[in-house]
């Protein structure tokens, strides 16, 4: 067991090691050493004579940033929570929870950021299914056009009625039309699919086609007892189409320390997806 070993196992860090054995030029022009920014290969025992140790976060600004601001506003609850399925879970997310201005922004551009690193997605319109995602859309449009004011210029944002309209513009679409048109879907999670389901048909009966699907949350559990697939991983099996989620039980185990982390690690190894 080396010195680095207790720091390893914690999946929230990453590691880098300034050792005098090899000299590196700083941009002031002083000289130091520094072995690695990753822990995947431990440094040489010469390397470790007294040695300065940074520990970075392994997880992008974006994610550490916004599980913080989940954590100070009781979007994300640590306890014991019984789920729909029966399962009792660690931690609770409630994305309905983002309800003031400050808070939607910053799930809005969490949101914009996923997308825009997301090579996959090709689309016109930003859709949000009824009702939790009609906000998701309009302000992730909004902020991906603050993102990239030239990409996503002409970006449209539509989402659906549960009841249609027998008068005015009638019809279960509001906003950008559908029809023949590239449809990425943003909504809070997938838990079952259904509602997802549900939403790809609405669309494509609208004649649009949906080429991607964007939620906050990736719980990465079993849909069964028995079961290997996620709810995510059983969408994109049945849809051929690329689902992302902003956040994912492996970035809030990565992103905690202590007790809730380890109660997550447990629940992870019980209901856990094996690979997504």
């Amino acid at each position: 067991m080396t010195w680095m070993d207790p720091l390893i196992k914690k999946a929230s860090i990453s590691i880098i090691v300034i050792s005098p054995a090899k000299p590196h030029l700083l941009a002031d022009g002083h000289s130091t050493h520094c072995f690695s920014s990753s822990v995947s290969v431990p440094p040489r025992d010469h390397d470790l004579e007294n040695p300065t140790v940074i520990i970075m976060s392994a997880l992008p600004a974006h994610k550490t940033g916004l599980i913080t601001i989940c954590r100070e506003n009781a979007i994300l609850k640590f306890g014991t929570f019984t789920l729909k399925s029966g399962r009792e879970s660690p931690y609770f997310f409630n994305a309905g929870a983002f309800n003031t201005a400050s808070l939607l922004s910053t799930l809005s551009h969490s949101y914009a950021s996923t997308i825009n690193q997301e090579s996959a997605f090709e689309f016109d319109v930003v859709f949000g299914p009824a009702y939790k995602g009609i906000p998701l859309a309009s302000t992730t449009a909004t902020a991906l056009y603050a993102l990239d004011n030239k990409k996503y210029a002409n970006t449209g944002y539509a989402f659906n009625r549960k009841e249609a309209k027998d008068h005015g513009e009638g019809g279960t679409i509001v906003g950008a039309s559908l029809a023949g048109k590239r449809v990425l879907v943003v909504d809070d999670v997938i838990t079952a699919g259904t509602a997802i389901r549900e939403a790809v048909g609405i669309i494509e009966a609208a004649g649009g086609k949906v080429v991607g699907i964007v939620v906050a949350l990736d719980r990465q559990e079993r849909l069964t007892d028995q079961g290997s697939e996620s709810a995510i991983m059983s969408v994109r099996r049945e849809l051929n189409i690329p689902v992302t989620a902003i956040l994912t039980l492996g970035d809030l185990i990565a992103g905690v320390d202590g007790q809730e982390k380890e109660n997550m690690v447990q629940y992870r190894e019980r209901w856990g997806v094996k690979d997504e």
